[in-house]
């Protein structure tokens, strides 16, 4: 097969796991698994250090498939991983840049990238008994030819044990998200700061996919709301003087999200548009002080929603937290009535340093329109930092110096 003599020559063996697998062998006894097959873009890149491979970055399909990078490991035997990946990172893999002990850059499908991680399976012997496999992220084609090539294991979902792999992110993760959070928010003042009546809020988001896009940034999504409006679908409604504007997006930073949400406005904001901030902002701070090192992640849940309760406003007031990282929602899990529904793994658990979470307010006003702040908090000895926290007032291009 293409690609396993350039498998022998680059194989690097020595190469340390840019992962802890001491950890990782831990998760997976508890969830009683012997191998991992990982097909998840964002488990595979944590698995690699980082590594992504750019061709790829944007779509998926190719021919009459879609590309499906697979990392297999063997529980205890970090030497024995495998990265299965397209034939065109042989490039990727002659630079050095993939770290794993070994490299088949071989596929170009579904079934062929299975194929070969079937073979790696079957060389490491009869203690593959229990595969966890991620089926959220394992097309049914590729899961079908895994259960076939593999007849003799029981598979078993992966998906938490990846997870809790990640939850404490570590200095070089923790220096990413950094940079996301900053970026995105820079990339929000110079878009409000450019913002003038007569845009509709697609012009708008236009304007912050090019800011986010030269602070070096992969613009993903923008949620916004403009005037007296909650609906958040970018749009052509055209922004009048007066206008309110809530921007809630997401910016990629070498596989990290910055996702954060900042108010503009078209104009001055008035006393009540103020004293309504206000009353988000406070129950942000309200929730800030509940992140520490042992104190239990529901902690914050509890001091978001009690603030809310509090507030003269708490009909339309809605608030959350989740934690954050190479996805938009993933450890710690706080909630089980969050917007992304999952259980509270980690409202009963303490808050470690290194963990990164996402707390949010959004003020639904029938006349004023939608109003939110959303940031993000690491937590550190001395309780939490928080990236990205500038412009958390009315920003407007008459206010903005």
């Amino acid at each position: 097969m293409e690609g396993s003599t350039m498998d022998n020559a680059h194989d690097m063996v020595a190469t340390a796991a840019p992962f802890d697998t001491a950890k990782l062998d831990r998760l997976m006894d508890e969830a009683g698994l012997d191998i991992l097959v990982v097909t998840s873009r964002h488990n595979v890149q944590y698995l690699l250090g980082g590594y992504r491979f750019f061709f790829f970055d944007v779509m998926e399909a190719i021919g009459t498939s879609r590309y499906l990078p697979v990392f297999v490991y063997q529980k205890g035997h970090p030497e024995n991983s495998a990265y299965i990946g397209n034939r065109m990172e042989k490039f990727e893999h002659e630079l050095g840049r993939i770290s794993a002990p070994t490299v088949k850059a071989g596929a170009w499908g579904t079934i062929d990238a299975i194929g070969l991680a079937i073979e790696h399976v079957r060389r490491l012997g009869g203690s593959a008994r229990r595969v966890g496999i991620e089926a959220g992220f394992l097309p049914a084609d590729a899961r079908d030819h895994l259960l076939a090539g593999l007849g003799h294991v029981e598979v078993r979902e992966a998906h938490f044990t990846l997870e809790r792999l990640r939850a404490v992110k570590s200095p070089a993760e923790l220096d990413l998200i950094r940079e996301a959070s900053e970026r995105v928010v820079d990339a929000m003042m110079a878009t409000f700061k450019g913002c003038a009546p007569g845009m509709t809020k697609n012009d708008v988001v236009a304007r912050l996919r090019r800011e986010e896009q030269e602070r070096d940034l992969v613009f993903e999504y923008c949620l916004i709301a403009g005037g007296k409006s909650h609906n958040r679908a970018p749009s052509n409604q055209r922004l009048e003087e007066g206008d309110v504007i809530s921007i809630d997006s997401g910016g990629n930073y070498r596989g990290y999200i910055g996702d954060l949400s900042r108010m503009g406005i078209l104009g001055e904001p008035d006393s009540e548009l103020r004293e309504l901030l206000q009353q988000v902002e406070d129950i942000q701070q309200v929730a800030r002080r509940a992140i520490r090192p042992g104190a239990l992640g529901g902690g914050i849940i509890a001091a978001g929603e009690a603030a809310v309760n509090a507030s003269p406003h708490r009909a339309v007031l809605d608030f959350t937290a989740h934690g954050i990282g190479l996805v938009s929602h993933e450890a710690p899990r706080l909630t089980a009535t969050g917007p992304v529904p999952y259980a509270p793994y980690d409202a009963d658990r303490p808050l470690e340093c290194g963990m990164v979470i996402s707390i949010e307010t959004a003020l639904l006003h029938p006349a004023r329109g939608y109003i939110k702040l959303e940031d993000t908090l690491l937590v550190s000895e001395s309780g939490w930092e928080a990236p990205g926290d500038h412009g958390r007032g009315w920003n407007s291009s008459r206010l903005i110096a």
